[in-house]
């Protein structure tokens, strides 16, 4: 699950590039990008992908600092009926504050 734009900074890799490389390792790519907090489509994007998982699952997220993709991680299971407060605890757990975050 990419969550970062291309071309946010000189140098990065591409959607496409992390594409190929997920593929190359016998993974599915997802590719919905955010600038600032996420967006109704990358919200989704992300539930998609998390609720495609297989029981026990894991999920690989990317953004420059990880703080995008926790956002759109906790609101996707907010817009499932996930409780805010354990979304943000677990969510600090991980060195992410989404106090900000209107879940």
């Amino acid at each position: 699950m990419n969550h970062r734009p291309d071309d946010e900074e000189p140098g990065q890799p591409t959607a496409a590039d992390l594409a190929r490389a997920a593929t190359e390792a016998g993974l599915k790519a997802v590719h919905a990008p955010v600038r600032g907090l996420p967006d109704a489509a990358a919200v989704e994007a992300t539930r998609v992908a998390l609720d495609e998982l297989a029981p026990g699952g894991k999920a690989v997220f990317f953004c420059r600092s990880g703080m995008r993709s926790a956002a759109a991680w906790a609101m996707a299971e907010r817009s499932t009926g996930g409780d805010p407060e354990a979304l943000r605890r677990a969510a600090l757990a991980a060195g992410y504050d989404l106090s900000r975050v209107p879940l």
